[in-house]
């Protein structure tokens, strides 16, 4: 019925056509915003750090346990996991849409800070972070330098002067160093030397643990003391090592005839990066 009146009419069914196509241009000009709603699911990262351990390592250690931790936290839809070789342990919780993040944010704390009786003593040494993230990167910004600059020493400097002054603009929810090269002392040891000196590597850890710490060593004058005693000296030490020379006199072993077993007469020992 409709169809035979637009055919014995075609200027009419074109004047139609016309004010369909302008009435939706304009309506595309006016649409608001909201009228688009937010289908990607809020979510929350739970991140740790395993320095020194596989893949493997990672993924039964630190982010199973973890994971059975997280289970039946409300609002959530799913979760995904990685662990890589570089210690890393990544957990992404998604929500329900509409789910208050801040809410799930403080679930998955409460979740977690329970999970650490269970996790590597060198895990809850550094913290397990937690973040309310957006599904997908916003900005990305690079740095460069010329040929006296090494990506290590770009990366530490993005760590130090620029990625706290990023977090702090207001609406940034996260903002994370892609490609991340901390310094670090490496040690390579030869294992030839240490066998023939009767140690184990762990024997190495210990000293460099112990020959490598920021520790409170007291005052004289304080109390008790004597009583014309006026004045009161704090004591300090050096603390933490800095130098690639200092870790390398590092002292291992005393020998039977009085010499010093240094690191660097077992181990190579670089300034690089972490991992």
């Amino acid at each position: 019925m409709f169809s035979v009146t637009f055919i014995k009419r075609p200027i009419l069914a074109m004047v139609i056509s016309l004010i369909i196509i302008v009435g939706g241009a304009v309506s595309i000009l006016v649409l608001p915003v909201a009228e688009y709603p937010d289908v990607a699911p809020p979510s929350v990262k739970v991140t740790a750090t395993y320095t020194g351990a596989n893949a493997f390592v990672v993924e039964n250690t630190v982010t199973r346990v973890l994971e059975d931790k997280l289970n039946g936290i409300k609002g959530v839809i799913y979760m995904d996991s990685s662990s890589s070789s570089s210690g890393k342990s990544n957990i992404t919780i998604y929500f329900e849409p509409g789910y208050d993040v801040d809410i799930g944010a403080v679930d998955v704390q409460n979740k977690v800070s329970t999970a650490s009786a269970s996790l590597p003593s060198e895990v809850n040494a550094q913290g397990v972070i937690i973040d309310k993230i957006s599904p997908s990167i916003v900005c990305l910004i690079t740095i460069n330098g010329d040929e006296r600059y090494s990506a290590d020493f770009l990366s530490n400097f993005v760590n130090i002067n620029v990625l706290d002054e990023i977090k702090r603009i207001k609406g940034v929810g996260k903002a994370e160093n892609l490609g991340e090269k901390k310094y670090s002392i490496r040690i390579w040891l030869n294992p030839d030397k240490i066998k023939a000196l009767d140690m184990t590597p762990m024997d190495v850890i210990a000293a460099v643990k112990s020959q490598n710490k920021q520790a409170s060593i007291g005052r004289i004058g304080s109390a008790p003391s004597f009583h014309n005693q006026k004045q009161e000296i704090t004591l300090t030490t050096k603390g933490r090592l800095t130098e690639v020379s200092e870790f390398k006199d590092i002292v291992l072993k005393y020998k039977q005839d009085g010499s010093l077993v240094h690191l660097s007469d077992v181990s190579e020992v670089r300034l690089g990066s972490e991992n």
